[in-house]
């Protein structure tokens, strides 16, 4: 695991430490958000029922995603005129604040507060999904997909145990005198700050300024200057730019916001699959996830149904995330297209098997298992092929744009999800979303020309 956590050994010595730093402190963060996220992610279903009705706890739900969407244009804009670091303690900052508006609406029955809190509370998801293009900065190509897949992977660790912390978390804000299944988003509170100061006291030289000094020297930031300029000037962030400003090298996609990222995903046929693949699979993974706590707790009593979810989504979130490095190596061994294919394959597979589980815990935690390495392949292998596939001066806008419309289609999902779950129930649920996976199928299908590692370019 140690040797997927450096550049190759042909990258000069002054990229080696920088990049595997970023890593290493990404991973630690990811971490801290993944707890975060997740142990109110595993509630917030069941506290927006209990507030607001079953119907429209799914559009509670989805207020966190469209947080988390519409966060990443004003992020996009920091962490392009800024780097990475503000940007992603920005995001990190207002998912604090809306776990703590949660509580408060717990505490006073506000469905208004509710959505506010949760509207906010993506901030936390927003900063856990942008931490992936910080890993891709300095990667070399043939490794960019492991070590964005790294950080994806290290999110496994906070969040498969979140989900069963869930309980005690809400015994012991119940001791401080919150109000029922409200502790676990204080707990959220305190990790989000907790990620956003680390990040912003550690996250030195910032991974994006310092690939923007070396393409300002005339260098390749995955493998180091070519002599040009000193080494340390690298490694301290200094050179041609200002502190905390960019070079030069980006000033033609500052300012043009993300509609230059889609104009050059709309040029680009590999741009386009990639940003297909992220967007499809984050909304088949939500819709049919979202339910699936309310669809347990139609067969448990009310006293049993948190351990059941806990013990559930803690195996979900481990397909999502424990054999990341696995899809990362195999989408540099076999390409990017192919391992969107076989995650297509495994989001139908999960529709098929979460939507007939009916009483059956273990069918549909089979099925939830499925969707989330289905979600993992299309996230690994699509981030990492629009990565490659746009220049770099609008790479962040680009990244930002396929983030935010990961975001809006997982909204559209949950918003949907409580109204099909109410009115048709959870087998019909799983159906439209198998079938809203038809046009990333096609579009996989079709040939796609790209510069990176493919099975194109092994024919």
């Amino acid at each position: 695991m140690t040797t997927d956590l450096t550049t190759t050994a042909a990258a000069p010595p002054d990229i080696v430490p920088i990049q595997r730093r970023t890593l290493r402190l990404l991973f630690s963060t990811q971490i801290i958000g993944g707890i975060g996220v997740t142990i109110g992610i595993a509630v917030g279903g069941l506290l927006a029922a209990e507030i607001a009705g079953t119907a429209v706890s799914g559009l509670v739900l989805s207020a966190s995603v469209v947080g988390g969407a519409l966060l990443a244009i004003p992020v996009t804009r920091i962490i392009t005129r800024h780097g990475r670091r503000p940007g992603l303690a920005f995001a990190y900052g207002v998912g604090a604040v809306g776990g703590a508006l949660v509580v408060l609406a717990a505490a006073s029955g506000s469905i208004p507060l509710l959505f506010l809190g949760m509207l906010m509370f993506g901030g936390g998801s927003a900063a856990n999904l942008q931490a992936r293009y910080a890993a891709v900065d300095l990667a070399a190509p043939d490794r960019r997909a492991r070590q964005l897949s790294l950080i994806v992977w290290a999110t496994t660790v906070g969040a498969v145990a979140a989900p069963n912390f869930a309980a005690l978390a809400d015994r012991a804000g119940g001791g401080l005198g919150l109000p029922p299944l409200s502790g676990p988003f204080a707990f959220s509170t305190v990790a989000f700050l907790l990620a956003a100061g680390v990040l912003l006291l550690l996250l030195r030289p910032d991974p994006l300024l310092t690939a923007r000094l070396l393409a300002a020297a005339g260098a390749d930031p995955a493998t180091g200057p070519g002599g040009t300029e000193p080494a340390g000037a690298v490694a301290a962030g200094a050179g041609a730019a200002a502190p905390g400003k960019l070079p030069a090298a980006s000033s033609a996609g500052r300012g043009a916001g993300l509609r230059a990222g889609w104009l050059v995903v709309r040029a680009q046929p590999a741009a386009r699959l990639g940003v297909a693949a992220v967007a499809v699979g984050h909304l088949v993974m939500v819709a049919v996830m979202a339910m699936a706590p309310v669809h347990l707790r139609d067969h448990y009593p009310v006293e049993d149904v948190l351990p059941v979810v806990g013990l559930v989504l803690s195996l979900h979130i481990a397909g999502m995330y424990a054999l990341a490095p696995v899809v990362g190596w195999l989408a540099d061994r076999l390409g990017r297209r192919g391992v969107i294919l076989g995650g297509v394959g495994m989001l139908l597979a999960a529709c098929a098997v979460a939507g007939t589980a009916g009483h059956s815990t273990f069918r549909l935690a089979v099925g939830l298992v499925l969707l989330g390495l289905g979600w993992s392949a299309t996230m690994v292998a699509g981030s990492t092929l629009l990565s490659e596939s746009v220049p770099d001066a609008v790479r962040p806008h680009a990244q930002g744009l396929s983030d935010l419309l990961m975001g809006l289609a997982g909204a559209l999902a949950g918003a949907v999800s409580g109204f099909v779950m109410q009115w048709a129930g959870y087998p019909v649920l799983s159906l439209l979303a198998a079938v809203a996976v038809a046009p990333l199928l096609a579009l996989a299908l079709r040939p796609v020309r790209t510069g990176a590692p493919d099975e194109e370019g092994r024919a």
